[in-house]
């Protein structure tokens, strides 16, 4: 930008869009776990393309209004991907709706808040890659315990039915399968993500 008064040039104030801290951590880490990053910016192709290039971002969709973004991820389920937007403005709120996970920063707007499915609570965009480790541990949990209380019941409930086991031992077996789930799950309390332990 230039300065000046009338015909006198003043100064010149130069301006630089900066990615926010731990943005390209965040992007590294998202594609070791095969996540393809994606930008949706409605900053001009020359600025998302530099910004682009600072934290490692390969696919970029430049110079996009609110409606456009929305046109944008489902551009991308529509080849058949999961889409997870993450957003922090006015403008992110109707593609955090339409996207698979809506995650929103904490310190966002209200309205790209209650859009999001996902509220991150600080302002850390690497707390995306926790979000979704937590949420992996989460699935395989419940996995486990079904598998788990399949297997108990797949076994047990034919052999107390032929009358080879005495209703109170198999009250007794339904009870500890009921308790062995349970302290599974409570397992995970001690389970910290990856990054929690740099």
């Amino acid at each position: 930008m230039i300065v000046s008064v009338g015909d006198v040039v003043l100064g010149i104030i130069g301006l630089l869009d900066i990615p926010k801290q731990g943005a390209k951590e965040a992007i590294s880490i998202l594609k070791s776990m095969k996540i393809e990053p994606v930008m949706l910016t409605g900053d001009n192709e020359k600025t998302a393309n530099k910004v682009a290039q600072m934290v490692g971002i390969e696919r970029i969709f430049a110079d996009i209004l609110p409606s456009g973004k929305v046109d944008v991820v489902r551009k991308i389920q529509n080849e058949g991907k999961k889409v997870a937007m993450i957003g922090d403005g006015i403008n992110d709120a109707p593609a955090l709706t339409v996207a698979d996970v809506g995650i929103a920063v904490g310190s966002g707007t209200d309205i790209a808040i209650e859009a999001g499915k996902v509220i991150l609570v600080r302002d850390d965009i690497r707390d995306v890659v926790t979000a979704i480790e937590i949420a992996k541990k989460t699935v395989g949990k419940i996995k486990q315990n079904l598998t788990y209380a399949f297997m108990y019941n797949a076994i047990l409930i034919p052999v107390a039915a032929m009358g080879f086991l005495y209703p109170a031992l198999a009250g007794i077996a339904m009870a500890a399968s009921s308790v062995s789930v349970t302290m599974s799950s409570l397992a995970m309390k001690r389970w910290t993500p990856k990054r929690k332990k740099n």
